[in-house]
């Protein structure tokens, strides 16, 4: 859901930087090839997420949930020159296409690609991560956070997409289906949680940017 006018965005989308070629032809056959293209990042988040990145200067940054990889080349964009980019995603029915897209953006080198569960793969991973992006099942937002938090360095940033659901969590408890519920609660997990200066952004179907600032 976006939650600003339809001409609005095209005014933002006109004054902001562009897609590059790759990540305009990953975005187009998306659309044409894939269910729930909705899931793309797309253009003004693929945007946000690079800015985000070239500010962080990341040397390990952690993606859970790949879908077709559009977010996991815009993290990419401020890594490190020997940095690293993991992405999980339990399916692997798109890895094809995933790590052709990689090769086309020249990043496969830094990315390390894994399908399978997250809550599995996240505990084998020795590394430390000054970013992480959150973008995968709602119903185990909350169990990724805590899987990840001791992973993410002091003053490391973790972003969580999807945390507005296009307003349903603005629905009585009672009427919330599991998933709206789910997201419901960890937006609430995540304002108590003393250890992480936060913010919750109304771009596109709402972000959380999280900065942790004590162990």
């Amino acid at each position: 859901m976006e939650f600003i006018d339809e001409k609005l965005l095209t005014y933002i989308e006109n004054h902001s930087d562009d897609e590059d070629d790759i990540l305009f032809e990953l975005n187009r056959e998306t659309h044409a090839k894939v269910l729930h293209p909705r899931m793309l990042s797309g253009h003004i988040q693929g945007r946000y997420l690079a800015m985000i990145s070239h500010l962080i200067r990341p040397t390990t940054i952690l993606e859970i949930g790949t879908y077709t990889g559009y977010s996991a080349i815009c993290l990419s964009e401020g890594l490190q020159p020997h940095g690293k980019l993991i992405t999980i995603d339990i399916n692997d029915e798109l890895s094809e296409m995933v790590n052709s897209y990689f090769v086309k953006a020249g990043i496969q080198n830094k990315i390390e690609h894994i399908a399978g569960d997250a809550s599995i793969e996240i505990p084998k991973l020795n590394f430390n991560f000054d970013l992480v992006f959150i973008d995968a099942d709602k119903n185990n937002y909350a169990k990724y956070y805590d899987l990840v938090f001791e992973k993410v360095n002091i003053g490391g940033v973790i972003i969580v997409d999807n945390v507005l659901w296009s307003g349903h969590i603005l629905e009585e408890e009672k009427e919330m289906d599991d998933s709206t519920l789910s997201i419901y609660n960890f937006n609430k997990k995540i304002k108590e949680d003393k250890r992480v200066s936060k913010v919750l952004l109304p771009l596109r179907d709402g972000l959380f940017m999280i900065r942790k600032i004590s162990a």
